[in-house]
């Protein structure tokens, strides 16, 4: 089957796109705050194609369908979550409907999973694959939201159905995303290389999202020199993908990169993401001036989308409050809340790091704990976790 289709969901789901916040306002009247696509470019011409058929039958349900997936295929592709409005703007018909049709309910918890309403799209995906076994989408993005959440073995379960349904390599980057263990982490490192030796024939971004998954799994078992080429052979693969960009100048930073991870980050900074990317190397390069404007954008954006409601970024806001605003008090706050709604290594991470920071280990239990129960393999947490046992 064809795969383009099936990964929509999946960067959606490993780290929601964040939103450009806050107005920006440029410093001189010849820079360039935004690249638009141009009319002519043809996948303006397909939307707008759609979005004309669609307003005469806005009941649809393939028009409907089309467009909401040309949306969020776009908003993926440009890093601009103004798409996955578009897209439930398509689905508005049907998106409090209890029982709306598959291709919508498909799309629907696609778009809840960005957002972070992991269970109301659990809800949609689970009714999905109990009529549609073989609905190859739904075990992947089902697979995704398990893992992001913290259950390993249902995450695993659904990558199982997938054998059948895909290609060796998407099974193979599903299953190692939900891996746990070393010997979990060790058994999908091989079959990740074997698929990717084989996978010479797969759409890029199926390649790059699994390039990426075996970067982490390196940066996991503390293997730097594998992580590092591994991540930049998916960047090669896919040189605009936030959330390798956001994943790799992570792994920079802790590597005490920074100045890679600067050059990584700086065409990228109108994404929060990367803007925070960004701000966290120039206060490792001891930059103050040009960190002073960071910090001031940044707190203009997660200010905005705290007045939004907007909870997308809470990891992000942790990690900025700790880090550039040295409170760790309020930034541990933000990890525990975090922590509530989803549980990846990077969640783990900054829970530990807020606790050991505001001299408040038992508030870190809940993740240690996590990390004995799940077995996860990972040399940062392990050292973390270290670190905070011994000072209670």
């Amino acid at each position: 089957m064809n795969l383009s289709t099936l990964l929509l969901a999946l960067p959606l789901a490993a780290a929601a796109l964040p939103a450009i916040a806050a107005p920006y306002t440029p410093a001189t009247g010849e820079e360039i705050i935004a690249t638009l696509p141009r009319r002519a470019d043809p996948r303006v011409q397909a939307l707008n194609t759609l979005r004309s058929q669609l307003s005469a039958n806005p009941r649809n349900v393939a028009l409907a369908a089309q467009l909401a997936q040309q949306h969020i295929a776009l908003g993926r592709a440009l890093a601009d979550p103004r798409h996955y409005g578009h897209a439930q703007a398509a689905l508005a018909p049907w998106w409090h409907d209890t029982a709306p049709p598959a291709a919508i309910r498909l799309l629907r918890a696609t778009l809840l999973q960005s957002s972070h309403h992991y269970q109301q799209a659990l809800a949609d995906l689970d009714a999905i694959v109990r009529t549609d076994k073989s609905n190859a989408q739904a075990w992947l993005t089902r697979a995704t939201v398990l893992a992001v959440t913290g259950d390993h073995a249902q995450a695993t379960a659904s990558c199982a159905h997938l054998a059948a349904l895909a290609d060796d390599l998407a099974t193979a980057a599903c299953l190692a995303g939900a891996a746990t263990s070393a010997a979990g982490i060790a058994a999908s490192e091989r079959l990740l290389d074997i698929a990717l030796a084989r996978g010479a024939n797969v759409p890029a971004d199926e390649m790059a999202w699994a390039q990426t998954v075996s970067a982490e799994l390196a940066q996991r078992r503390g293997n730097a020199g594998a992580a590092d080429l591994r991540y930049r052979a998916a960047l090669a693969t896919a040189p605009g993908d936030t959330y390798c960009l956001a994943a790799y100048a992570d792994f920079l930073l802790a590597q005490r990169h920074a100045a890679q991870a600067l050059a990584l980050a700086a065409p990228h900074v109108r994404t929060d993401a990367l803007l925070l990317r960004h701000a966290l190397a120039l206060k490792q390069l001891g930059q103050t001036q040009r960190l002073r404007a960071d910090i001031t954008e940044l707190s203009a954006r997660f200010d905005a989308a705290q007045r939004r409601g907007d909870r997308v970024h809470q990891r992000e806001q942790a990690i900025f409050t700790l880090h550039l605003l040295n409170n760790p008090q309020q930034a541990l706050v933000l990890a525990q809340e975090n922590w509530t709604i989803q549980k990846e290594a990077a969640d783990a991470r900054i829970v530990l790091q807020a606790a050991q920071a505001a001299h408040n280990p038992a508030a870190a239990e809940p993740v240690l704990q996590w990390l004995v129960r799940t077995g996860f393999e990972s040399k940062e947490l392990q050292a973390l976790a270290s670190q905070l046992r011994k000072t209670t």
